[in-house]
């Protein structure tokens, strides 16, 4: 018998990897892509109990300073007018949304994000647009995006999180609200975690890191298709949960 140890596997009685027994959800809705100069204009945090039921959910809707592009509203219906009308300080929100997410962090519980590397690196940016420190090498991170990528690597189609929902079961009725998409994502991390629970028995930190390798590797794949097709690279693909 060598000494190698047995890996530990954490699956719960409810057939959950045991990160995905207890989650919490976070999502954003913005005024642009670019993560130096984009706002966030509503944002949504709770908690998926091992049902996938919401408890806990906190919603913001953010006077973000600036107007909203109308590419941004026809995304997420939006607009200026109710922004300004019905939106919250920006500097009290996100400060109220750094506080939430990091609770759940400090806690151990998972934050899922479809795409963290969008959500966090906009976060990360507005904490420093107000003067807030950013959240510290945010883990342990969720990302269903990432991890489907990885245990079903050969599948045809899109990887949104509509196609996602809608591969793994999950009901998506209100697309690009930041409450929906955030629970829709719970939803599929869950589904994701329940269908390869051997495959993603880890403790939520240890799945965290393991991410962090997964994202390198699927963007220096990605970087490579788009050199076969002379098409340009972007800087800081690959870096994640926040670019």
């Amino acid at each position: 018998m060598s000494g190698v140890q047995p890996r530990v596997i954490y699956v719960t009685n409810t057939g959950l990897p045991e990160w995905a027994n207890v989650i919490a959800v976070f999502d954003t809705e913005t005024t642009g892509i670019a993560p130096e100069t984009t706002r966030i204009v509503s944002a949504h945090v709770s908690v998926l109990n091992p049902y996938g039921e919401v408890e806990d959910p906190t919603n913001w809707l953010i006077d973000c300073g600036i107007d909203i592009p109308e590419q941004a509203t026809a995304v997420h219906g939006i607009t200026t007018e109710r922004m300004r009308a019905e939106g919250a300080p920006a500097a009290d929100s996100i400060y109220e949304i750094l506080t939430k997410i990091q609770g759940f962090l400090s806690a151990g519980i998972g934050v899922v994000a479809y795409n963290a590397a969008y959500d966090f690196t906009i976060l990360d940016r507005e904490a420093k647009r107000y003067g807030f420190d950013p959240l510290d090498v945010p883990a342990p991170i969720i990302d269903p995006l990432i991890i489907d990528k990885q245990v079903d690597k050969y599948r045809k189609g899109k990887r949104t999180l509509e196609a996602a929902a809608a591969h793994y079961g999950v009901a998506l009725t209100d697309a690009h609200d930041a409450s929906a998409d955030a629970i829709a994502a719970g939803r599929v991390a869950q589904a994701i975690g329940k269908k390869y629970a051997a495959d993603l028995a880890y403790p939520a930190r240890e799945l965290h890191d393991l991410q962090v390798t997964w994202a390198k590797e699927q963007a220096e794949s990605y970087a490579t298709w788009r050199r076969s097709q002379n098409l340009p690279v972007y800087p800081g693909d690959g870096l994640w949960p926040v670019r």
